[in-house]
């Protein structure tokens, strides 16, 4: 019991401590934490605040009646999504468009990053940077009208080029085969530029003596590449993936929702149009709380696994 007791003082000892060295770091430096300040109440008002509106996934809300008084379903709204038709459509393509984009460009991003890092030419490096980057910054509405024109079936340049090669007119717009190859294509082109931004920052804080002995041991350029610039990033990639895990289910609405037509809604509906088209056309705003609500939990399970697995595997984590 004494050795207990004794156990027990020597925490409360070191809690105390720890508190009183917290409270002189920030009466020391009081001028960073006020500088601090208007960040926690950004997300205090629009990050956390929200977060009292959730209980509507639990009700059946009615703004007449506002948050309290709306009349309590439990867990009615989830047991209703996941034994509807449109729970697997709806899931299953919102996976398949995440997965896919990553697998294609995840991988390209760093290719591009380790391509565009091994130039020589300064200025032909910038020429580069900037024309892959440029894509980024025009509107996604731009970009799906772009596509629309491009695919057009009597009008679009890619049409043509079929034809003239000897083929049939292809409706990709309308067949829901081609929706996810769009979305993906388009995604790869606007997105890869820029995502290799991050790498290429940190592909210039590798340490330059090691490519320099690596020279000198006689590597070759993809050998340094594979033993020297690739390792030197694998830090920065593994915590990209873990981010992206993180938002696998969340898919960009704003791009979907402007590819999308009734034609291919088989393949096009995902879980945030799914949810708009419930929750603000049709007015079923509990439901659709419930669907959204579910898909934040799901990403943030998956996040917490990828985090614990790479910490556990390369001593790698968000936390």
């Amino acid at each position: 019991m004494t050795g207990v007791k004794k156990e027990q003082v020597h925490d409360i000892t070191m809690k105390t401590l720890q508190r009183q060295r917290l409270i002189r770091a920030i009466t020391r430096n009081w001028q960073v934490y006020l500088m601090l300040l208007p960040v926690i109440i950004y997300y205090v008002i629009f990050h956390y605040g929200p977060m009292y509106g959730l209980q509507i996934a639990f009700k059946n809300y009615n703004p007449v009646l506002g948050f309290w008084k709306s009349p309590w379903r439990g867990f009615s709204h989830f047991e209703r999504f996941f034994s509807s038709y449109n729970a697997s459509r709806v899931i299953v393509n919102t996976l398949a468009l995440s997965l896919l984009s990553m697998i294609f460009n995840f991988p390209l991003t760093i290719i591009l990053a380790l391509m565009i890092n091994e130039l020589r030419s300064q200025r032909f490096k910038k020429i580069v940077q900037t024309v892959t980057y440029a894509p980024h910054f025009i509107s996604v509405v731009v970009v799906i009208s772009m596509m629309i024109l491009f695919t057009h079936a009597d009008r679009g340049i890619v049409n043509f080029a079929i034809r003239a090669l000897g083929g049939e007119t292809i409706r990709f717009m309308e067949r829901t085969e081609w929706f996810r190859p769009l979305y993906i294509i388009s995604a790869l082109w606007q997105e890869l530029g820029y995502g290799a931004i991050i790498y290429i920052a940190a592909l210039a804080n590798i340490d330059q003596e090691l490519l320099e002995a690596a020279c000198i041991d006689g590597a070759g350029r993809l050998r340094r590449i594979w033993h020297v610039n690739i390792p030197g990033i694998m830090p920065t990639v593994i915590t990209m993936l873990i981010l992206k895990a993180g938002s696998i289910m969340t898919v960009g609405h704003e791009k979907v929702f402007l590819m999308q037509n009734p034609l291919n809604l088989q393949t096009s509906e995902i879980i945030s149009t799914y949810a708009y088209r419930i929750g603000i056309v049709n007015n079923q705003m509990s439901f659709a709380s419930a669907v959204t609500f579910f898909n934040s939990v799901v990403n943030c399970i998956l996040l917490m696994t990828v985090n614990r697995i790479s910490k556990k595997v390369s001593d790698t984590a968000l936390w």
